[in-house]
C-alpha cells in the first residue's frame, strides 16, 4: 500500500466502518513502516488490506478490512496467510488484534483462523458521532511458530 492508493483505500474504510480509519491514520502508518498490503483484482481493483505493526518476536493486526461487496469470499483468511508468512520470515513467535466485541463476523473469522480471546480492552472502540460512550475490544492472539 502506498499513500497513492489511499482513495481506493479510503473508500472501502469508510463504507466498512461507522468509525472509520482517517487518511491519517494510514498515512502515519505507512511513514512508520507498517506492513501495509492490499488485496488486489485485475478487473476490480482494491479488494482489501492490512496494517501490522512489528514487534519483538510479535506482529500487532491494526486493521485487516474487506469491502463489504466481497466478503465472504476467503479474502480475509487470505490476507490472514500472507500475513502469518510475514510473521514467520520475521520470527514473529505472536500475532495479536483488538476486534469489537459487536463485530461477530470478524470474532468468527479470526476464530476459525485459529486465533484465541486472551482479555478485553474495556472502551478501547469509540462509537458511532452522536452516539454516548465507547466499546470493548476482544484481545486475541495466535501462535505463528512453525514446530520443526
Amino acid at each position: 500500500m502506498t499513500v497513492m492508493q489511499l482513495d481506493a483505500v479510503l473508500a472501502i474504510e469508510q463504507v466498512a466502518y461507522s468509525v472509520p480509519w482517517t487518511r491519517g491514520n494510514f498515512i502515519d502508518s505507512i511513514a512508520s513502516g507498517y506492513e501495509a498490503w492490499l488485496l488486489m483484482s485485475p478487473d476490480q481493483g482494491v479488494l482489501g488490506y492490512f496494517i501490522a505493526m512489528d514487534g519483538y518476536e510479535e506482529m500487532h493486526l491494526l486493521n485487516l478490512t474487506v469491502a463489504p461487496a466481497v466478503q465472504g469470499r476467503g479474502h480475509g483468511r487470505a490476507m490472514l496467510d500472507r500475513l502469518v508468512d510475514i510473521c514467520r520470515a520475521r520470527d514473529a513467535l505472536q500475532l495479536w488484534l483488538e476486534v469489537r466485541e459487536s463485530n461477530d463476523r470478524a470474532r468468527a473469522l479470526y476464530q476459525r483462523y485459529g486465533f484465541v480471546p486472551v482479555g478485553v480492552r474495556r472502551d478501547y472502540y469509540p462509537l458511532p458521532p452522536g452516539v454516548p460512550g465507547r466499546e470493548d475490544a476482544v484481545v486475541m492472539s495466535l501462535k505463528t511458530a512453525t514446530t520443526e
